[in-house]
């Protein structure tokens, strides 16, 4: 079965392959890596995914709190930030988007689970509710 799509945003390669690798041993899908804010925000738009992990920090002109605003404009879907900066100032951009989650690195694989699967969770009753649906509690 499967548990639900990812796209991965991290501009470190090795660490998004372990990321990816992590996702999928947990039963999860990767619908891309992303390595800049564009490059999410794009495949973002053509994969469809369940939730973004997003890291704060990437190469280029858009940062993972810009690029997580753009693509909760474009689909609604919970974004969980992966960051190494769990300062104020950030923690404080990155708030506005309203986040589904926000995991300070270097994090472990039952971190990331349950993160992921709050999430998921949380946007689904959201959505049920928003639809008239009832709620299994």
């Amino acid at each position: 079965m499967e548990r639900g799509r990812i796209l991965v945003v991290e501009d470190e390669l090795i660490v998004a392959m372990g990321i990816k690798k992590m996702l999928k041993i947990l039963g999860y899908t990767v619908t891309g890596i992303a390595s800049s804010g564009e490059d999410a925000i794009s495949k973002a738009e053509s994969t469809f995914p369940d939730l973004v992990l997003m890291d704060v920090m990437l190469k280029g002109d858009i940062d993972g709190i810009k690029a997580a605003e753009a693509i909760r404009k474009i689909i609604d879907i919970p974004i969980i930030y992966l960051t190494a900066y769990s300062d104020s100032k950030v923690l404080e951009r990155a708030k506005k988007t309203s986040p589904y989650g926000y995991i300070v690195k270097p994090f472990d694989e039952k971190d990331l689970h349950s993160s992921i699967e709050m999430a998921l969770y949380k946007h689904g009753n959201e959505i049920k509710r928003e639809s008239g649906e009832k709620i299994n509690k």
